[in-house]
């Protein structure tokens, strides 16, 4: 499977915007998903993610009840909803499959990244 992200772009504080991750392949449905974000001189690190079949999410504490992940398996595609922005939200922001939620949770064996799209919020 290869990713592709897009969405991302300048917003203010308070603001939304809703990253997308489109697969190719066939294989898109069997891949636990998820969303990462790095910001300037700072580790990668997880924000969301998302099992097989979209039925359980995980996420990060910090954007907890403010970004919301879901799939479209139909359509080979990823989202995250990102609202009540904040600058420190501010990075570029990475999809990725992985064989499973734990995986993603620890950054680990992650089998595909997307290149990453930026993200950028204002004050």
């Amino acid at each position: 499977v290869q990713l592709q992200a897009s969405g991302g772009g300048l917003v203010q504080a308070g603001g939304s915007l809703r990253l997308s991750c489109a697969a190719s392949g066939r294989t898109f449905s069997s891949y636990a998903m998820g969303w990462f974000r790095q910001a300037p001189g700072k580790e990668r690190d997880f924000v969301a993610g998302i099992g097989w079949s979209g039925g359980i999410t995980d996420y990060r504490g910090s954007v907890k009840g403010r970004f919301t992940i879901s799939r479209d398996n139909a359509k080979n595609t990823v989202y995250l909803q990102m609202n009540s922005l904040k600058p420190e939200d501010t990075a570029v922001y990475y999809c990725a499959a992985a064989r499973s939620r734990a995986q993603l949770r620890v950054g680990a064996e992650i089998d595909v990244w997307g290149q990453g799209t930026q993200v950028t919020v204002s004050s």
